[in-house]
Order: C-alpha cells, then sequence, then structure tokens
C-alpha cells in the first residue's frame, strides 16, 4: 500500500464537489464532532467555514492544550550545502535560477563550528538542510553530519532529498531521529510544471519518501505543501490525508506538519496561488481539527507578528534566529547563497521571550540521551 492510492481516490475534481456543497450546517456538524472525516475536512476548508474562523480557533486551541499542553518546541535550521542539482522553478537554490551568489558544502570542522555557535544560544534540537545534490553531498557525508551534530544536540532531523530506504537506516544508525520532506504540491500537473530537472522531478519516488523514512525507523516525521504553487484547499486536504495515512503506515513515528508560504521567489517565477494570511490561519485551524495529534512546526518564513499571532492557534514547534545560508551562524556570514529571505529575523532568546508572554513555555529539550537508541554516549558540548 502507498499514500499514492489514497490520493488517487481523492482527485482534484472530488474534493472540489465536496467544499462546493459545504454550507453552513456542515461547518456546525464537523465542529461538533470529536472525530472527524474527509467530508468534514472539506467542510472546515470551504469558503463557508471562513465565517467560523473563532469557534474553530477555540476548539484547535482546546485540542493543543489537551495534547501538547502549553509548550512550544524550538529548532533551529543548519544548512550544510546550498549545491543543487534541481531545478525547481521557485527556489533559490535552483540550479538554473540564475543566483550568482557564491555555493558551497560546510566540511566537518565548519559544521562543528556552526553547531557550536546553535548549542551556545540553548538549542538542542536541529535540523540539518542540504540542496538536491546526491552526487555533491552523498548519504556517507550527510551521515558524517548527523554524527557531529549529534556531539551537541539529543535531537537531529534532516530535510535533505529523497532517500530509499537503506540510506534512511544508514542515518539513523548515525543518530537521526527526525525528517522534514515537503511534497511541494500533491498536484501532479503542478508538481510536473514546478520540477523541471533532477531526481526531485520523479513524483512517485519522492511521495513515498517519508513512509520509508518511517520504516527505517525514523521516529520524527514532517509533511507539507509549499502553499502558493496550487490551491491552498486542495493542498490542505491531501496534506491532512497524508498525515493520517502516516499515522497508521507508520505507527512508531510522530507525526507534524509544516506550512511554508511562498512569498519571496526567483525573478523568472511569479507565485500562481498567493495564500493571503486569513487563509494561512483557516487551513492551519482545519488541519488542527481533523489531526488534533500531529504537531504544528511555524518557520521563520512568516512575519514576527504573524507567528506571535499563531502561537495560540496549534503550533507546537517554532524556529528561531534562523539562516538559509551554509556557514551562516558564524563561518561566512552573508557570503553563501541562501535559499529564500527571512520574514522573522529575532533572536532566539527575543522569540522565546514572547513565547513565555504568551502563556507558553518555550521548549529547547523534550527528550534525553538516555531514551535514544541510536545514541551512543552523552552530548560532550552542553
Amino acid at each position: 500500500m502507498s499514500f499514492k492510492h489514497e490520493i488517487a481516490e481523492w482527485p482534484e475534481e472530488r474534493i472540489a464537489a465536496r467544499i462546493a456543497e459545504a454550507d453552513a450546517a456542515a461547518v456546525e456538524r464537523a465542529l461538533a464532532r470529536e472525530e472527524r472525516t474527509p467530508a468534514d475536512l472539506a467542510a472546515l476548508l470551504s469558503p463557508v467555514a471562513a465565517d467560523y474562523l473563532e469557534p474553530m480557533a477555540k476548539e484547535a486551541q482546546r485540542l493543543t492544550r489537551w495534547h501538547f499542553g502549553r509548550t512550544i518546541g524550538m529548532y533551529v535550521p543548519l544548512y550544510i550545502s546550498n549545491i543543487c542539482g534541481a531545478d525547481c522553478v521557485y527556489c533559490g537554490y535552483a540550479v538554473r535560477s540564475g543566483n550568482k551568489e557564491r555555493r558551497r558544502t560546510l566540511g566537518p570542522d565548519e559544521i562543528r563550528r556552526e553547531c557550536d555557535i546553535l548549542a551556545g544560544h540553548g538549542y538542542r534540537s536541529v535540523l540539518l538542510l542540504t540542496g538536491e545534490a546526491r552526487r555533491a553531498v552523498p548519504v556517507s557525508e550527510i551521515a558524517e553530519a548527523v554524527a557531529i551534530s549529534r556531539e551537541y544536540f539529543p535531537s537531529v532531523a534532516a530535510e535533505i532529498y529523497a532517500l530509499d530506504e537503506a540510506d534512511y537506516a544508514t542515518l539513523v544508525k548515525h543518530g537521526l531521529e527526525g525528517v522534514t520532506l515537503y511534497m511541494e504540491t500533491y498536484h501532479r500537473p503542478t508538481y510536473a510544471q514546478v520540477h523541471l530537472k533532477g531526481e526531485k522531478a520523479d513524483y512517485d519516488y519522492r511521495i513515498d519518501a517519508i513512509e520509508r523514512a518511517g520504516h527505517a525507523g525514523v521516529r520524527r516525521l514532517s509533511i507539507g505543501a509549499l502553499l502558493g504553487l496550487y490551491d491552498w484547499r486542495q493542498e490542505g486536504f491531501w496534506t491532512a490525508l497524508h498525515g493520517r495515512y502516516l499515522q497508521k503506515a507508520c505507527w512508531r513515528s510522530a507525526i507534524s506538519v509544516s506550512f511554508p508560504r511562498l512569498l519571496h521567489v526567483p525573478e523568472r517565477f511569479g507565485i500562481p496561488h498567493l495564500v493571503s494570511d486569513r487563509e494561512l490561519v483557516q487551513l492551519m485551524l482545519a488541519m488542527r481539527l481533523f489531526l488534533p495529534e500531529v504537531g504544528f512546526n511555524l518557520s521563520t518564513r512568516e512575519r514576527a507578528d504573524f507567528r506571535d499571532g499563531l502561537i495560540h492557534l496549534g503550533v507546537t514547534m517554532m524556529s528561531a534566529g534562523s539562516s538559509t545560508r551554509p556557514g551562516g551562524y558564524g563561518t561566512y556570514g552573508e557570503e553563501t547563497l541562501e535559499q529564500f529571505e527571512i520574514e522573522d529575523t529575532r533572536s532566539p532568546e527575543e522569540v522565546a521571550a514572547v513565547i513565555r508572554a504568551a502563556g507558553y513555555d518555550p521548549v529547547w529539550k523534550d527528550f534525553d540521551y538516555a531514551f535514544d537508541d541510536a545514541a551512543i554516549g552523552e552530548p560532550s558540548h552542553q
């Protein structure tokens, strides 16, 4: 079984029909249920539900506090390479993006320096990122980067190109415990239009990759659609279905959803389905009601004031003090090419203070090495 089979049962025409037929009564029924169906999800994503954001927000807040308490996990991205062999037209890293800034892959000593700086800010959860360049940054080098990072952080995740199950298992043996992999768009025709070159152009291989990671022993799986490439309601519906599917197929893993929204893109690309703040809020609320036990990640792509307002609406993980450049924290500064422009430039300490002011606790580490079978020993830098 594959999620491809499930998504085939929900083509865009079927979803659009369910959304179009939703009325106020359907939204109210969805709000009243404890466990919500795909039909309920369609109602909550519908234009009619835009008039119900306040009751949706109250229910989302209740569910989030019930399952996650008043905590917001803190994480930071660490780009180890901006070399890319793919041509994703929306991305600054794309091989044909036209960007002339410096491209490079960090060596072991440079990775250590970046880790040391980030650990000094209090972080205990890091997300390693690369471009789509298997030859330039092979799995063996990513495994080394994971092992180095584990000397500094109890929690190491990766957002890299899609892998086979055996390669994910190799990374797990080196200490990897999380994988983030965005489908970008679940709409197959759009996927082909925006991914023009490289392994990433293979829709079928990518859509099953996150499940392969779960079967390989990765215990945190994060998915998402790049909002703006296609209709947000359709993407939200498919993403939510994917999340529920993974809860069953990879039941040993914790599932989370991210909400990356296109705001800054290369000059050659125009955002075809720009998502407004209000639409993003409705999407997050509908997803929370459909997936009450799933974590929600929010990156520094969003404005500071907007992120602050979302703390109460289902967010469970936030990044802060981010750089999307290799070596951007202290090794190379702004010398290297960034993937996209950051909106929230506040320091991790400032973001943590805002979280506390909102009545939540910023959590830098939510488990210890003693609970991780992949760990060989205690970290040497704490």
